[in-house]
């Protein structure tokens, strides 16, 4: 695992998209603090500049680099939550600018997933997590129905052998307001 983290970090640090297996489904990311890397993967998925985009961290002490103010509720929902979970954040900051919706919030999730969480710690930044497809279409179930297009316009390719057979589904979503308003957006 270290060769292939190490690998993928590299790609990170010089503005490079990564095609990796998450806790959900494959993704495609990139430096989530790196605007250009964000214009790229943009690019390569056909998607709209507008259309905001997840960032993954690898554990809760990282939110309060990234949001400005973490809503005390967040931290027993992450705590407690069994299955992948989205939330998304008032107030977003220090993520490259095309990453934060227009209402100032960005959607967040804590992996726990081995080679994800070993990744971030490595990098020590987010990174971005969106599903491994042309945008419009639909998202892979594993590695063999990735678009063709993605494979080859990616900089590195993490080994499937990371792919700890979760089942492929999107994470549940949830929008938290800073007065602990609670709106679920996909179960």
């Amino acid at each position: 695992m270290k060769e292939d983290i190490s690998k993928a970090v590299d790609t990170l640090k010089a503005g490079g998209i990564i095609l990796y297996p998450t806790d959900t489904i494959w993704g495609i990311g990139c430096d989530a603090t790196n605007p250009d890397a964000v214009a790229k993967l943009n690019e390569l998925k056909h998607r709209s500049k507008n259309k905001s985009m997840i960032i993954l961290l690898e554990n809760p002490t990282m939110l309060h680099s990234y949001v400005e103010q973490v809503p005390d509720m967040a931290w027993d929902i992450v705590e407690l939550t069994t299955k992948p979970l989205t939330i998304i954040y008032p107030r977003a900051k220090n993520l490259a600018p095309s990453l934060i919706a227009a209402d100032g919030s960005v959607g967040i999730r804590i992996v726990k997933h081995a080679f994800c969480q070993r990744l971030i710690q490595t990098f020590r930044k987010p990174i971005v997590s969106t599903s491994a497809n042309i945008a419009g279409k639909p998202f892979p179930k594993n590695f063999s129905e990735i678009d063709s297009e993605i494979v080859a316009g990616v900089d590195y390719i993490v080994p499937s052998i990371y792919d700890e057979g979760n089942p492929p589904i999107p994470s549940g979503i949830i929008s938290l307001g800073t007065g602990g308003e609670v709106k679920v957006i996909r179960e």
